[in-house]
């Protein structure tokens, strides 16, 4: 039987609803003992589970569990392939449910702007229609198996250059017309059960204090159905993310800002029931995941590595020389770099650590 929320909102006090709007730790929510409301895991990433047991950090250099790697998106978005994407989503999905994750933080679908920008191994395409159509397929098969998505970075994340602050400045059509169209295409074809805002301003405002960012584009005019979360730390104004529609603030250790949301709705600044759509939303993801828990789920590294092999096969695109490179049939082509010597086939932060590379 599907969890009644609104009920099990209407029996929580302020204080438990401000604190069920951040997480307990790096990687879990806020649990509510009173009321039986356990506390989830998430995890990155979107080639791989990171999923970190113990001592959690920023760059995943502490110790993850052994891990299956898949083609990066930079890879699985050359094969052009819907049907490739959703079969990776199937699969992580099936490897959260094994090791009990509710949610995966990604995909990822900025747009790629800049040769720089140290996601852009995990990033689709310069192509909004491609990073829109790949990711939807990606949402679906990972979503299939009763398992959350967190697309990301919302928005306008497409450069490491003062990352944590700048302002991307850019006219309305130009937003609409690149830099939104992956995230509207996944949202209207795919629902992903939650979006990830991104650090950075928009015109001079946080992502995360951007009520037109997450309520008139997000929910009023894609009719996004999800809970908004923060990107690790990307959070300006704890209130005023509550105003715009910024569900949960991620990592832990929130209680300055639990406080925060009580005493301004005590003082009138702001409303209980913004308070309580926020909660309701954060809710409804995670039951959504306990109410369809899957404790059969196992997660065979081994099959799951033969996946990898065939789908970073599938991904492969192979060129013909008809003459246009200046290269004779014999000649010897030298791979020059550290990569030649010892090959990187994943980027840092949200990729696999102690994975089995394909």
């Amino acid at each position: 039987m599907a969890t009644d929320i609104k009920k099990l909102v209407s029996e929580l006090t302020l204080e438990e609803k401000a604190s069920l709007l951040g997480g307990k730790d790096f990687w879990h929510t806020k649990a509510v003992e009173r009321l039986g409301i356990p506390a989830v895991m998430v995890s990155d990433g979107p080639h791989g589970l990171r999923k970190q047991d113990q001592k959690a950090d920023h760059l995943g250099v502490n110790e993850s569990i052994k891990a299956v790697c898949f083609p990066a998106g930079c890879a699985t978005a050359a094969s052009f392939d819907k049907d490739l994407e959703k079969e990776l989503g199937e699969t992580i999905g099936n490897e959260c449910q094994a090791e009990n994750l509710s949610v995966v933080l990604g995909p990822a679908v900025n747009i790629k702007r800049n040769p720089l920008c140290g996601r852009n191994f995990e990033y689709f395409s310069e192509d909004p229609v491609v990073a829109g159509k790949m990711s939807a397929a990606y949402i679906k098969g990972v979503q299939s198996k009763h398992v959350g998505t967190s697309i990301k970075h919302f928005a306008l994340n497409n450069q490491e250059t003062r990352r944590m602050s700048i302002s991307a400045e850019a006219d309305e059509r130009t937003i609409r017309e690149i830099y939104f169209p992956a995230f509207e295409t996944a949202v209207k074809e795919a629902q992903p059960w939650t979006v990830m805002c991104s650090y950075n301003k928009i015109k001079g405002t946080y992502s995360s204090d951007n009520e037109w960012l997450l309520t008139k584009v997000l929910r009023d005019d894609w009719g996004f159905e999800g809970f908004v979360v923060t990107d690790w730390g990307a959070v300006d104004d704890r209130v005023q993310g509550v105003r715009a529609g910024l569900d949960l603030e991620m990592p832990g250790n929130t209680e300055a800002n639990d406080k925060r949301i009580v005493e301004a709705v005590k003082k009138g600044e702001l409303s209980e029931e913004a308070v309580d759509a926020c909660v309701e939303r954060v809710l409804t993801t995670i039951y959504r995941y306990l109410d369809n828990r899957d404790e059969t789920a196992v997660f065979d590294r081994a099959a799951d590595h033969e996946k990898a092999v065939d789908l970073a096969g599938r991904c492969a695109v192979l060129l013909q020389n008809d003459g246009t490179l200046p290269l004779s049939a014999d000649a010897k082509v030298a791979y020059i770099g550290g990569f030649a010597r010892k090959p990187r086939f994943q980027g840092g932060g949200p990729a696999p650590y102690g994975c089995r590379p394909p």
